[in-house]
């Protein structure tokens, strides 16, 4: 039996059983903080099961795509474990229970209309104390008690040791499955749990009875398939195999199973399907969390690839084949087959550059190690290679076992906590807990009625005192004000207020009667519960008292501008871009969007240019926007834009603009495209790689921000005294002249000509978006904000006359002689003395003039002083051949004064240089030269 043939006999079987066929949820449940990524059938149904929602249906049945990590050092040498697998379940939410289950678990697995395994080939087990799954197994089925086998909790419940070792909440009981081949080794391929009871504190008497008894069960698809197909190993069933073989072809390698070979090419075929599967979804390989998580497979996956002699990206390559494999269940993958392939190629590379020098640098420890005789790999060893050499640490301990040694994981994880580094995240446990928990089971859903009305009357279900220090979240039913704003959460029957969800902001507003007044500063959302975040301004809220809504209005119509922006953007972005240009995440708040986009490469300043014109023509044409709610099928029939990874409901909201654009979307709107009234592009940026972000304002912040363009564009033109055209062109002539400057003053350049006023080349207007990228060149140029560089130009014709100064004086210094110098000296002794300030030299210039004094003199000692920008002080000190020979130094007699001044310096035994950063002490400075030089030289 084929695997697509088998899941979907799996599916069908259950329908006829009065299950509703749903389909799987995404593999990155990002709404769910207990998992990165979706580890089981039943995470999807988890309120389903805890009795939080309104149950459209009471059966169910999925194939689930799964990505677990857990046994990941298994992958390749095992026969069946896998990161990225399939699990069909079936499900029941306080309907069929254990009977049902195992009777239907049979008829599905030996009913020659369906699996037709022979009942001969099966056996099971169950827990040690449930009498009522075994005596179903054998009374009901007929199974023979040999056939039968009883284990503990570690083996057969759910969670694993939940009785003795918790953790509190729903639990239960499970039988598993075994399919017996002919060679005698049992293969689990089914596992029935039987969540019945609610975990309380410590055994015993701490399994109590739940009110209603639910089902779940999880076949793993791969696993029944080989079983069907007769092969010894997962990865030579009908859809993994191509792949494994594939895999081989691109690295030139043949596929022999028991070779290392082998395994590393099954590894490949594994890992590779999970990133495909992952990034299709839109999570990339990063350094946080699950994206984290995605760049260990794929780099796992390159350095199998390594040691077989892929010394370039392969791993891309092989993303046709999984596509081809996996298409008839996820059709949608082969819309991101371009995308996927040109990630996976980047990550590859990227990795490739650092590959080979970490693996050099590992195999000089495993030589030091044998040297001393260690076995195990130090973390402090292997956080330092990660720290400094970015080579990861699971890599290392992979190469470090083909080399036979061992790894100190915790040793790791310690060395990074001293780094104050975390790679990764953890999980929480998977059933939350808590005043918000029990409110969702009391409450269920909040009705949100906000698309239709600003206002409504309300009923106040549930007070939550939010956790401070020293203090746990509490459900109240009545708080009273007392001055302080002690931060609330208020949960209503029904609300106006849009709840945080896809990329858009939480409304804001009041809650009030004339008992209280409520102030809401955001609004959340757990599963379908709205939590109004705040704090009571006045009186007493009470439960179930009665009250009014009300949502900021011009704030939610700022919000409504910048969503319905985004739709417009996606659109323009696709037009221009092309179709892989697609969503990856967006925060839609007031006024203002950010929007992340795929797409490999920055977007040319040309393109940047169409887009927002397009986004601004269709606002200022105008284009009707409206929404309905449409079965999922149907949406998908009309084009509706579909983000791969999101979790969608059925049915679905679509919202349409104009004719252009097509979207399933859950936030609040315009009613027409021309409301947007303005849209800026404010910057194009990089995420990550293969994700580009835009940044936008709308309404009255990118009237604001228009405005600001051509008022910091005037007022440079004001100040550079040319047209607003020559901005950029006398921006470009003042930072020369100021570079040209400095020049001079340094003594590398001669005095520039001062230049004439810029002229525009241009006569008549430019419209603003040719303004705006004056402005931002001009920017640009001046190394400024953008509306700072006003400011700058200012601050550089400053600069300019500070330069000139200098310039000035020291080109009188530069006029001065050995015998002025000489003309300011002391005698000590038959040595000539000259300490003095020589305003505007540079160290060069002081140099020059000791050198002169020094070729007049046959003995003499000159220490000169300058000043310099912001306070810093430059001296130079030499002395003539005759005092060296008997063993002076200048460095010596500069040291003291170069401490007055806040410096130090050093030198040659004749020169000597020093630098300070107190001008106002030269004189100072100067004065203990000359007492230095009476000891001295003397």
């Amino acid at each position: 039996m084929k695997t697509d043939e088998l899941r979907e006999k799996y599916l069908s079987f259950f329908e006829t059983k009065g299950h509703t066929r749903r389909p799987s949820d995404v593999l990155v449940p990002t709404w769910d903080p207990s998992v990165l990524f979706t580890p089981a059938g039943m995470n999807q149904f988890k309120d389903h099961f805890l009795g939080r929602v309104t149950l459209d249906f009471t059966r169910a049945t999925t194939c689930q795509k799964c990505l677990r990590t857990g046994d990941i050092d298994n992958v390749g040498r095992t026969a069946y474990h896998h990161t990225f697998f399939e699990m069909l379940g079936n499900f029941s939410f306080g309907d069929y229970f254990k009977e049902d289950a195992i009777h239907w678990a049979w008829e599905f697995l030996t009913d020659k209309k369906w699996l037709g395994i022979k009942p001969e080939q099966l056996s099971v087990t169950v827990y040690k104390d449930d009498d009522e799954a075994a005596n179903i197994w054998h009374d009901k089925i007929g199974l023979p008690f040999s056939r039968i086998e009883r284990l503990d909790e570690d083996e057969n419940f759910w969670p694993a040791s939940a009785p003795s070792q918790g953790p509190d909440g729903v639990c239960g009981p499970c039988s598993e499955i075994y399919y017996i081949p002919d060679d005698g080794k049992k293969v689990e391929i089914w596992n029935l749990v039987f969540t019945q009871f609610n975990r309380v504190g410590d055994p015993p008497n701490n399994l109590e009875p739940l009110p209603s008894k639910n089902i779940d069960t999880g076949m793993g698809l791969e696993r029944t398939a080989a079983t069907l197909q007769g092969v010894s190993t997962n990865y030579h069933i009908d859809i993994l195999r191509p792949i494994v073989e594939a895999a081989g072809e691109i690295c030139s390698v043949k596929y022999e199973p028991e070779s290392d070979n082998g395994r590393r090419l099954r590894r490949i075929t594994d890992h590779i399907r999970a990133c495909t599967m992952a990034v299709h979804e839109n999570v990339y390989p990063g350094a946080n969390k699950e994206k984290y998580v995605i760049r260990r497979l794929l780099r796992r996956a390159v350095l199998d690839g390594h040691q077989m002699g892929m010394h370039h990206a392969f791993a891309y390559q092989l993303v046709d084949k999984i596509v081809e494999m996996m298409k008839v269940p996820y059709p949608d993958l082969q819309d991101s087959v371009t995308r996927v392939k040109q990630v996976i190629k980047s990550e590859e590379e990227n990795f490739l550059h650092s590959l080979d020098d970490g693996i050099a640098r590992s195999e000089k420890i495993f030589s030091s190690m044998r040297s001393s005789s260690r076995t195990v790999v130090s973390g402090d060893e292997a956080a330092e290679l990660y720290q400094t050499y970015g080579f990861p640490p699971e890599l290392f301990e992979q190469v470090a076992i083909e080399h036979g040694f061992t790894f100190d994981w915790s040793g790791y994880k310690q060395a990074m906590e001293e780094f104050g580094e975390r790679s990764g995240g953890g999980q929480v446990e998977l059933f939350g807990t808590g005043p918000i928990e029990s409110l969702k089971n009391s409450v269920r859903s909040t009705q949100f009625v906000g698309y239709d009305a600003d206002t409504t009357e309300v009923t106040i279900k549930g007070i939550v005192t939010a956790a401070e220090e020293g203090e746990t979240s509490q459900l109240v039913d009545d708080w009273n004000h007392t001055g302080s704003e002690h931060e609330l959460i208020v949960v209503l029957n029904k609300t106006p207020f849009y709840g945080e969800s896809g990329g858009q902001v939480g409304d804001v507003g009041r809650i009030y009667s004339d008992d209280f007044e409520f102030i809401v500063t955001d609004t959340q959302k757990d599963s379908d519960l709205f939590l109004h975040v705040g704090y009571l301004a006045k009186g007493t809220i009470t439960t179930e008292a009665t009250a009014k809504a009300e949502v900021d209005t011009s704030r939610r119509a700022a919000i409504k501008r910048a969503h319905s922006a985004t739709h417009i953007l996606h659109h323009a972005l696709q037009k221009t871009l092309g179709s892989h240009a697609q969503q990856q995440g967006s925060k839609v708040e007031d006024d203002l969007l950010r929007f992340d986009f795929t797409n490999m490469e920055p977007i040319p300043l040309d393109q940047l240019t169409t887009i927002e014109s397009d986004v601004n023509a269709k606002v200022t044409d105008g284009g009707t926007v409206k929404w309905e709610t449409v079965p999922l099928a149907k949406a998908r029939e009309l084009g509706a834009m579909m983000l791969f990874g999101e979790k969608y409901p059925d049915p679905v909201r679509m919202v349409t603009m104009g004719d252009f654009s097509r979207e399933l979307c859950g936030g609040t709107h315009l009613t027409d495209t021309k409301q947007v009234e303005a849209f800026e592009v404010i910057s194009e940026e990089s995420v990550s790689a293969g994700v580009r972000r835009i940044i936008a304002l709308t309404g009255e912040k990118a009237k604001e921000y228009r405005a600001k363009v051509d008022q910091t564009l005037s007022d440079m033109a004001a100040k550079l005294e040319c047209d607003v055209t020559a901005v950029p062109e006398a921006v470009k002539t003042l930072v020369g002249y100021v570079r040209d400057l400095k020049k001079a003053v340094n003594g590398s350049g001669k005095a520039p000509e001062t230049p004439g006023n810029a002229k525009s080349s241009k006569t008549a207007g430019v419209d603003y978006f040719h303004r705006k990228e004056m402005l931002k060149e001009s920017a640009r140029l001046l190394n400024a904000p953008l509306f700072e560089a006003a400011q700058r130009v200012e601050t550089m014709f400053a600069e300019v006359e500070k330069l000139k100064h200098q310039l000035a004086e020291r080109e009188k210094s530069g006029t001065l002689s050995a015998d002025d110098l000489l003309a300011k000296a002391t005698q000590v002794g038959d040595v000539s003395v000259v300490v003095t300030e020589v305003p505007g030299a540079n160290a060069n210039l002081m140099r020059q003039l000791i050198d002169q004094v020094r070729k007049t003199t046959d003995s003499s000692a000159v220490m000169l002083f300058a000043a310099a920008d912001e306070g810093k002080v430059t001296i130079v000190a030499g002395i003539s051949k005759s005092l060296t020979d008997k063993g002076k130094k200048a460095g010596e007699w500069v040291k003291e004064p170069a401490s007055i001044v806040g410096g130090s310096g050093g030198g040659r035994p004749d020169l000597a240089q020093a630098g300070g950063k107190d001008a106002a002490q030269i004189p100072a400075a100067m004065a203990k030269a000359e007492e230095l030089a009476q000891s001295l030289f003397a």
